[in-house]
């Protein structure tokens, strides 16, 4: 079953609690920490657009990823309506094709690298990256964390009904093979007021920090700092999502 299909439609509804604005302020006080010069960004799994948007109205040099054309869809539409123009490309990460290096800065936010559940898929994104950064470039990613997924979603249920949509939401953490499956199924109010249904299946890999640093080890960064929960410290044990700030 594909991931964010018709998801994509409602997905900016449904994450309409999120501060993106301060997640974009959060990204540039990194960039600033590093003392990196960043005017051209590739970003990887870039979905709606909401990040990639307003980044583009800083003035940034930015193309987008993701596997998702309806994502792409959605961030273009979007785009439009904002008079913004976007380089968007459909592509899987895992097999990251983009020849344009010396890059100023990689990103993958909102936990995009869980979506890899095999670690020679981590690893080959990890080994494109390290190849497409300029010297001293700096690739700036997040996960949620081990404890994120395997305990906090873990095995619960999740559910939300609102006037126009209604989610029901199931996980199962899988504790072998460190993955968590989430059953989704959506209830979209019609123009007649009738609710059509439709399901999405989501896979996500619980990595610990140490495995990927591991893997950012054998690509070649050896200069990364993590960070906890958007601060500029050390994540802590119950940390739900990791910074990875990694300098070529």
């Amino acid at each position: 079953m594909e991931q964010y299909r018709d998801f994509a439609f409602i997905y900016d509804e449904l994450m309409n609690d999120v501060d993106y604005n301060g997640w974009v302020k959060y990204i540039e006080d990194i960039i600033k920490n590093e003392n990196v010069q960043v005017q051209n960004i590739l970003e990887l799994a870039c979905g709606t657009g909401n990040l990639t948007i307003p980044l583009t109205k800083k003035n940034y040099d930015i193309a987008g990823i993701d596997i998702s054309g309806e994502m792409l869809s959605v961030a273009r539409e979007k785009a439009e309506k904002e008079g913004v123009e976007l380089v968007l490309l459909q592509q899987d990460i895992a097999e990251l094709d983009f020849d344009v290096e010396n890059l100023d800065c990689i990103l993958c936010a909102c936990d995009g690298f869980n979506y890899l559940t095999y670690d020679d898929e981590l690893e080959s994104v990890f080994e494109k990256s390290y190849e497409l950064l300029k010297d001293d470039g700096v690739f700036i990613f997040d996960i949620s964390s081990y404890y994120k997924l395997s305990t906090v979603l873990g095995n619960n249920m999740y559910g939300e009904n609102r006037e126009d949509v209604a989610y029901m939401w199931q996980n199962y953490f899988d504790s072998e093979e460190n993955v968590v499956e989430m059953e989704l199924a959506f209830f979209i109010k019609e123009e007649d007021g009738r609710f059509s249904r439709f399901e999405e299946v989501h896979q996500q890999r619980a990595y610990t920090e140490k495995e990927v640093l591991k893997m950012l080890k054998k690509a070649g960064f050896t200069n990364v700092k993590t960070y906890g929960d958007f601060t500029f410290e050390a994540p802590k044990e119950e940390s739900e999502r990791i910074f990875f700030v990694c300098k070529k």
